[in-house]
């Protein structure tokens, strides 16, 4: 049986062929144990994000291989049925961009994602609301996105992603538009969560607020994956 976490080895990704051909990924290695918040820098371009996007079943990878838990679930080609419903349920997604629906009021983008895996209606509000406190944006519970701050917005889009517990959280640029008090209140969150419920954790980032806190870093370069200690800093 593999270990659990989330284990990446000689992942590749390729756009095009031929003379054409340019690999957003050449060589990627990575291993984030369950309770682990790792970082993941490198420049614009190196291929951060395509990595995110491999891992998270958004895009095709072209080659290697790519275990989530006890689950292989890429090995030079997907050996999971059911894309959507690994994303629904095993990985929790926060992005940049907060992707909230805009028809929907705070709390009911926050608790969408458990009720559609059946949890009940109270108990998926509950979780909802139990995390914008802890965020901070208990207050805007009820307001619409268009009538939040862009720093509320991508805090309601954290809350999003933790909600259903995912066993992988995959973060990318989560602290950008926030200040260094909340960003820090993020990546405490983010440790509590690893901590409490064995979540592996990633962590795409700039932000030099935050890198201090990682105990483990990966940087990428050109599609390369290299592994270095972190500070491992207090976030208090």
């Amino acid at each position: 049986m593999a270990a659990k976490g989330i284990h990446i080895e000689g992942l590749s990704k390729c756009y095009g062929k031929g003379d054409t051909a340019v690999f957003a990924l050449k060589d990627a290695n990575m291993h984030v144990l369950p309770g682990e918040v790792v970082g993941l820098i490198g420049p614009s371009g190196s291929g951060k994000s395509t990595l995110l996007k491999c891992l998270g079943a958004v895009i095709n990878p072209t080659a290697g291989r790519m275990v989530l838990g006890d689950e292989i679930i890429f090995d030079n080609e997907w050996k999971v049925r059911d894309l959507r419903a690994l994303r629904r349920d095993k990985i929790g997604f926060v992005f940049q961009a907060p992707y909230l629906i805009p028809f929907l009021n705070v709390t009911d983008n926050v608790a969408l994602l458990p009720m559609l895996a059946g949890v009940s209606n109270a108990e998926a509000r509950k979780s909802a609301l139990d995390l914008l406190t802890a965020l901070d944006v208990q207050h805007r519970a009820k307001a619409m996105p268009v009538q939040l701050s862009g720093g509320e917005q991508q805090r309601v889009a954290i809350a999003r992603g933790l909600v259903n517990r995912p066993p992988v959280i995959l973060a990318d640029e989560p602290t950008a538009p926030l200040d260094s008090v909340r960003a820090m209140a993020v990546i405490r969150i983010l440790n509590d969560m690893a901590k409490h419920f064995e979540t592996a954790i990633i962590v795409v980032t700039h932000d030099e607020k935050i890198i201090p806190t990682f105990k483990r870093i990966y940087h990428i370069r050109d599609g390369i994956t290299h592994e270095e200690a972190g500070e491992g800093r207090s976030f208090d």
